[in-house]
């Protein structure tokens, strides 16, 4: 096992970004069939900047969307984890869980598994109560994972960054409950 990683769960190793994901992260982000719920692919600048502010929000708050490998041969498949959300809603500022994963890693349930698993992580952190999930309606992949994970219906709201893209704008917000 990699000593690197932060967290495991069965077959996923968390851990923290380094450079060498800025390339695999690259081709994930700037698949059409990955990003089809997003306003537009990214390229490896918006990549690289996505990653740092992942590394600045862990050394901050120590949580942010991990780097996610596959603990059988310790590939590279991705993101899983949480995100501090600040953007302007009725629900924020919140903590986020969400979730991208390459394209031959789909089909696998690593999006279960590895939300399942830093949900946990994120209910053993201090003072975190709860934790949000939101998508596009036509997400139905991701609403699927958060329904799975145990997370509730909350709302439906418009998304205040996703204005210019009416295809994606009507969203669906979904919570979880620390267990008691």
């Amino acid at each position: 096992m990699n000593n690197n990683y932060l967290f495991t769960s069965s077959r996923l190793g968390f851990r923290e970004w380094n450079d060498d994901d800025v390339d695999p992260m690259t081709l994930t982000n700037n698949d059409p069939d990955v990003m089809k719920y997003f306003p537009s692919t990214q390229i490896g600048a918006q990549t690289e900047a996505f990653i740092r502010r992942m590394q600045n929000q862990f050394e901050e708050r120590g949580y942010c969307y991990f780097a996610v490998d596959t603990l059988q041969d310790n590939k590279f498949i991705g993101f899983i984890g949480l995100s501090f959300q600040t953007f302007k809603a009725s629900f924020t500022p919140c903590i986020d869980i969400g979730w991208r994963l390459a394209n031959d890693a789909w089909g696998n349930g690593y999006a279960t598994e590895g939300a399942l698993r830093c949900l946990q992580y994120g209910f053993d952190l201090p003072g975190v109560e709860e934790i949000y999930s939101m998508a596009p309606k036509v997400n139905e992949p991701s609403i699927n994972v958060m329904q799975k994970i145990g997370m509730h219906y909350v709302s439906d709201f418009k998304h205040p960054l996703l204005v210019k893209h009416p295809q994606l704008e009507d969203c669906i917000l979904y919570k979880i409950q620390k267990p008691r």
